[in-house]
């Protein structure tokens, strides 16, 4: 039973009766402080009246700074992606643990009543004093007259910067307050009664004194913090009422801690003035915040432009195309992105339909997802591609195996078998790859292919592969290298790409030598391979001189009589003797200060990098064989390296390694609710090592790691662990279709976007490379994700799953079909 204020009433300056009600209740007071004070273990401890606030703060920034320089953002050690069984489910999803939260809200809520007991009852004991202007009760109690209470305001960000100063005010317009209204009561007791308070306000402020001492000697880890809440949780679970419910209903909806302990944790990590912060501070900064956040509105609109739902911004920027000087080079096949990236929305295309899952996939499509007719008129006759009544289909075929991509691979096994599909050969090349057939089928051999072809005349072919459930993007060979790493594929695969390798002194073909890992194959079943028509002859004799000069070996050259074609296949040299031994240094060996690992926007030169012979560089060994290959630490990641997170490179990988794993065992595949059947196209947006990616590769999907231009180069790595990727600058658009990804993940990545460019553009493209129903996780800092789920909502996604921890949080959500009626007409993408 909580005791109220007590109020003298009467202004007599003695009476027997009076005296002893007192007495009676200060006892009374008394035994309730103590009993309290010995039941409740979640007492969390009082921060000391002498230490200052500011003190505080500091001490937390160098937690942070230091969990950030270990780890970044406890990326590893704190298993912060781990999610409970009891995480908080958005909209249209069940609670898991509703019942939970209720219970916890209203421990909370009891322990607040209890707090303003002991506040109000050291009040009555006389505990303000004048000599240091505090009641002890301080930052850690309740304010007795104005009831303030201390639990932090979820949401709150001006509060955070408070000063000492401003701290102090507030203390002491409260402590103004307090006296002010007990003046009369002081004046009308006498010498002896002040003494008999004094000593017993001398003795609550020893106990108070005594639960704030482990506050003062040292701060408690959050391990102990959070077990004393978890036992009180578990005394007071049986306590609610239909009004705490009600109250409680409405307080979860912006809750994102699913757990009373969880709760706890979260006011003693993220507290403005110290360690605690009060009721008055609070209100008026959530108002203030609620109000900013009204003023925030996304007006979402839908994109006017000539391609329509296939729209790319930066390979349909026709107003940069028309001011180009020269096509020749396929410039206009390249990227030009817009100052300003669009922010409107792709519309869909007119009966769109869920895409057919995988492998399904692999055999048809729905022909409304994809409304392409040209390439089936052009190619239907090579099987690559006929429509069927409400679908496409794919016989599995192409020109150059037009009897099944699966015969056309074992013969390239056959001819070389030491090109051992899915052992020593993992990750591939595709160049010039039509709708994908070839890389379809190679994930039956364990092999994965990164397939690309321009957005031209063959319209969407890079659109029907994604379509299928097959790794496409649309890039083509031009002016610049392609976004890869130097020396990272196993072998690169050319059937009847049409490029001209030969021409200006084998550019081209040397950007394939620079992406080429030393002893990988080159695989050519072009028409020069094997007709005799006068211009094939003429290209296979001057690939034949450009090959001899790059000290490429001709392994075999057979002709496959199933499907008619032949196969050339070429291997890169492992050693740098045949170029010291060149008679004529045609190509040329690259400067010394060439980067072959430079690939954003680089210009392409008719130069060839020197192979890498020290055991310790990158390329002077071939990987262990896949799949071992995908845990196996890069013998060249040296203990000397510092990594990513802040350890020694090889235990950085091996933390990274076993955190994904942990992460996407407990949390992704089990315990988020995602239907794993109905993915199959998946984006790491910012992969750093791959380990999500690796953890996931033992179900049917593909994981495109991209690693950020800003970020550091890890992509290597990524490659070396029988895995892909592409380098990115999240500022501008990506190289793929609308609608082409099943999911996408991205692990602190906005919060480092909106440093550079417009979140809401990024959001933006994000809804455009993301499929209806598709699903987005965000794990980021509170302040992003509560940006990005605004803006989600804005669009009318569904938000499956909130849940935050230590200032870090994840957002689970899954796009929907909404598009908005008005429309933005994009200038520059207009014919």
């Amino acid at each position: 039973m909580a005791l109220g204020k007590y109020t003298r009433v009467d202004n007599r300056r003695s009476s027997s009766s009076y005296w002893s009600t007192v007495t009676i209740v200060l006892f009374v007071g008394l035994c309730l402080v103590g009993v309290w004070m010995m039941t409740s273990s979640s007492v969390v401890p009082v921060q000391n009246v002498d230490e200052p606030a500011e003190e505080k703060k500091t001490e937390v920034k160098q937690e942070v700074v230091e969990t950030n320089n270990e780890s970044n953002t406890q990326q590893f050690e704190d298993n912060q992606g781990d999610l409970p069984e009891d995480a908080t489910k958005g909209d249209g999803a069940v609670s898991l643990a509703q019942s939970q939260k209720t219970d916890n809200t209203q421990e909370n809520e009891e322990d607040k009543s209890n707090e303003e007991n002991k506040s109000d009852t050291q009040t009555e004991n006389g505990d303000n004093k004048t000599d240091d202007g505090d009641s002890k009760n301080g930052d850690g109690g309740s304010d007795s007259e104005t009831g303030e209470t201390n639990t932090t305001s979820e949401g709150n960000s001006e509060g955070q910067g408070d000063s000492e100063e401003n701290s102090n005010d507030k203390k002491s317009e409260s402590d103004e307050s307090e006296n002010k209204s007990e003046s009369d009561e002081k004046e009308n007791k006498s010498e002896s009664d002040d003494g008999e308070n004094k000593s017993d306000a001398d003795e609550s402020e020893k106990k108070s004194e005594e639960n704030s001492g482990e506050t003062k000697d040292g701060e408690k880890t959050d391990g102990e913090i959070e077990e004393k809440v978890d036992q009180s949780d578990n005394k007071e679970s049986e306590k609610s009422s239909d009004d705490k419910k009600e109250e409680d209903k409405v307080k979860n909806q912006n809750e994102v801690f699913p757990s009373g302990a969880q709760s706890e944790l979260l006011n003693e990590t993220t507290t403005q003035n110290g360690p605690w912060s009060t009721q008055a501070a609070e209100s008026k900064n959530e108002k203030e915040a609620q109000l900013s956040k009204q003023k925030v509105e996304y007006n979402w609109k839908l994109c006017n432009v000539t391609a329509g739902s296939d729209y790319i911004p930066c390979l349909d920027n026709l107003q940069a195309i028309r001011s180009l000087r020269s096509t020749k080079h396929y410039e206009h096949r390249e990227r030009h992105c817009p100052e300003e990236p669009p922010t409107c929305l792709v519309p869909l295309p007119e009966g769109y339909k869920r895409s057919i899952e995988w492998p399904k996939s692999r055999e048809k499509i729905w022909y409304y997802n994809v409304p392409h007719t040209k390439l089936a008129q052009v190619k239907g006759h090579q099987n690559w591609v006929k429509v069927t009544g409400e679908y496409l289909t794919f016989p599995g075929g192409g020109t150059q195996f037009k009897h099944g991509a699966l015969h056309y691979i074992d013969f390239i096994q056959e001819s070389v078998p030491d090109i051992a599909w899915g052992k020593k050969t993992r990750v591939i090349l595709d160049v010039g790859c039509g709708v994908a057939s070839f890389g379809g089928y190679l994930f039956d051999r364990d092999v994965l292919a990164m397939s690309f072809a321009p957005k031209d005349e063959h319209e969407a072919q890079t659109q029907f592969a994604l379509e299928r459930g097959i790794p496409a993007i649309s890039a083509v060979m031009g002016t610049q290298r392609l976004p890869f790493p130097g020396r990272v594929f196993d072998v690169v695969h050319c059937a009847r790409c049409r490029v001209p390798w030969h021409i200006e002194g084998g550019k081209l073909l040397l950007e394939l030598n620079r992406v080429l890992r030393p002893g990988g194959f080159f695989v050519w079943s072009a028409t020069p391979v094997y007709q005799k028509l006068a211009e094939d002859v003429e290209i296979w004799n001057a690939m034949s001189e450009l090959t001899k000069a790059i000290c490429w070996e001709l392994v075999s050259k057979t002709k496959d009589t199933v499907n008619g074609v032949g196969v050339a296949l070429f291997r890169k040299p492992t050693s740098n003797e045949c170029y010291e031994k060149r008679s004529q240094q045609e190509p040329p060996i690259c400067a010394q200060s060439d980067d072959p690992n430079a690939a954003w926007n680089v210009p392409l030169q008719a130069c060839m990098h020197k192979v890498p012979v020290e055991s310790s560089e990158r390329g002077s060994q071939w990987p262990e064989q896949w799949p071992a290959r995908a845990e196996k630490t890069p013998y060249w990641l040296l203990s000397s390296l510092v990594g990513v997170y802040g350890k020694s490179a090889p235990e950085d990988f091996k933390s990274d390694h076993e955190h994904w794993k942990r992460v996407v065992s407990k949390s992704y595949l089990n315990g988020m609710g995602i239907d794993w059947s109905s993915v199959r196209n998946v984006m790491d947006m910012r992969a750093v090592y791959g380990g999500f990616a690796a953890a996931l590769k033992d179900i049917n999907v593909w994981v495109m790691n991209v690693v950020a231009i800003d970020s550091a180069d890890t992509l290597p790595i990524i490659y070396e662990r029988g895995l892909f990727g592409i380098y990115h600058d999240w500022c501008e658009s990506f190289n793929t279709y609308p609608r082409t990804y099943d999911l996408l993940h991205a692990d602190h990545l906005f919060s480092k976007i909106k440093k550079r460019c417009k979140l809401v553009a990024v959001v933006a493209e994000v809804d455009r490379i993301l499929r209806p129903e598709g699903k987005l996780i965000v794990r980021d800092d509170v302040e992003t994700i509560n940006e990005l789920e605004s803006m989600i909502r804005s669009m009318q996604w569904e938000v499956r799953m909130t849940y935050s921890k230590d200032k870090e949080g994840l957002l689970y959500v899954q796009k929907s079909m909404w598009r908005p009626k008005e429309l933005e007409t994009v200038k520059y993408a207009i014919a």
